[in-house]
């Protein structure tokens, strides 16, 4: 292109995007950067159910980009992307603006998928932002206040039934959190807690089947019936239909019907229409509409183009769809991004995995380490919200949210505990853990502050 613009513009402020963007700020990366998304804030998905149950506040999980982002010279546009032409190098947008590239970030993920399904975008919640959070929120909460005034049993228990559809890592977290959240909301109306009904529904016979976090399948089903009320599991399951008053599914055969005024949609997503309208070949793209990418992350026909997280593949691996995997994929561009600014040598991507975190109820979680062993319980639920937190954008804010969480979590709740029990799980699992990590990062810290200090 004879007249080049030497900026990169990254589409999509989820993991990859916005991973990629503070990588390339760290790098001190030599063309301009510019973060296009639709939100004003960044949704930490994996802590979106702490944030819905009230664990965790809005600064924390979804905190803004323009706070994110502040002093690493990425430029934000808050607008919705309309249209990509790979061939112009011109990314469109809906406010009648647009944006030249001389590398493109493809960092849009996936949409919540319906397959079709009668009723279930009409009917169905998704859990997929902040929004769809207060929304649940709301709508619950609703219910159960009409529940504690009705008279009427039959109705008072389509009301207080809340169907979970999906029994992936999304279906079962949600499931376990309602199980306990639902009845302590209740309670508080003066209603029987005994009362709330929680099932899951799940097309096949197992759940987290498939799912990285099938490891922990048994585990996940034993925690699901301790809960506050136990959840009900209906393996088998095919939804059908989804009504304003019930959830209709086929089972052993037979159509039955759920009567509900609550059902939860997280039975999957499917590809952003935005990647699906990419002038990319059907050969360079899986059965779903990702595109194929290289293993240095670049789609095939278009190198100048990178792209990871739930919009790409590469050939012959099958990483999950986790923020660990985004991380390092938005680590990987960014380093290659920086490598063809200043004429250097590209490298592939290497992606290793921590294990895998489940979240089961509220302050109970389990945990996969490295694949090697299992902790579960309160021990686990500290690990995983200390490995989380540690994956939290910016240093700053890092610091900021796990101090936050140090304080409350260890400090408040727990010393304030007369168990030694307890006390000891902290100081041996949970203080190890966030120990380590508050010390890195208050030497993170101390380390940029001596760098500013001798700018100055």
């Amino acid at each position: 292109m004879s007249n080049q613009v030497y900026q990169t513009v990254i589409v999509g402020g989820g993991f990859t995007g916005l991973f990629t963007a503070l990588h390339l700020a760290h790098r001190h990366y030599p063309r301009t950067v510019i973060l296009i998304d639709q939100h004003e804030r960044f949704c930490f998905k994996p802590l979106l159910y702490e944030y819905f149950s009230g664990e965790m506040d809005a600064t924390q999980v979804v905190p803004r980009f323009t706070e994110l982002l502040e002093g690493s010279g990425v430029i934000f546009v808050q607008d919705v992307v309309q249209y990509i032409d790979l061939h112009e190098r011109e990314v469109k947008l809906a406010s009648g603006n647009s944006y030249n590239y001389s590398n493109l970030v493809l960092g849009a993920g996936s949409v919540t998928g319906y397959f079709h399904v009668e009723g279930a975008k009409e009917h169905g919640l998704p859990f997929w932002t902040q929004d769809d959070a207060i929304a649940i929120d709301r709508h619950l909460h609703e219910r159960l206040r009409q529940a504690a005034q009705t008279q009427d049993p039959q109705e008072r228990r389509r009301l207080l039934t809340v169907a979970v559809i999906g029994g992936g890592p999304s279906g079962v977290e949600m499931a376990a959190t309602l199980a306990d959240l639902l009845p302590n909301w209740y309670s508080a109306m003066q209603g029987d807690f005994h009362e709330v009904r929680v099932a899951l529904l799940n097309h096949g016979e197992e759940i987290l089947k498939g799912d990285v976090n099938s490891l922990l399948k048994e585990t996940a089903e034993e925690k699901l019936q301790k809960r506050a009320v136990p959840v009900e599991m209906l393996m088998g399951s095919e939804v059908t239909a989804i009504r304003p008053d019930s959830v209709e599914y086929k089972r052993n055969g037979k159509v039955e019907t759920l009567p509900t005024a609550t059902a939860i949609w997280t039975a999957g997503t499917a590809t952003n229409p935005l990647i699906k309208d990419l002038a990319v070949p059907e050969e360079h793209r899986d059965r779903h509409g990702r595109l194929q990418v290289s293993e240095t992350l670049q789609l095939l026909d278009f190198p100048e183009v990178f792209a990871g997280g739930d919009c790409a593949y590469v050939d012959g691996t099958s990483w999950p769809a986790t923020a660990q995997v985004a991380y390092q994929e938005g680590a990987a561009i960014a380093y290659n991004l920086r490598a063809i600014a200043l004429g250097n040598q590209l490298r592939p991507v290497k992606v290793s995995s921590r294990g895998t975190l489940l979240k089961l109820g509220l302050n109970d979680a389990a945990a996969n380490i490295y694949d090697a062993f299992e902790v579960t319980g309160e021990p686990a639920h500290l690990i995983r919200q200390a490995t989380y937190l540690e994956l939290l954008p910016t240093p700053i804010h890092n610091f900021k949210v796990t101090s936050e969480w140090l304080n409350e979590e260890i400090f408040q709740h727990h010393l304030g505990d007369t168990g030694k029990k307890v006390v000891q799980t902290v100081e041996l699992v949970g203080g190890a853990v966030v120990g380590v990590l508050v010390a890195r990062k208050l030497l993170q810290m101390l380390g940029d502050r001596d760098k500013s200090l001798q700018r100055e």
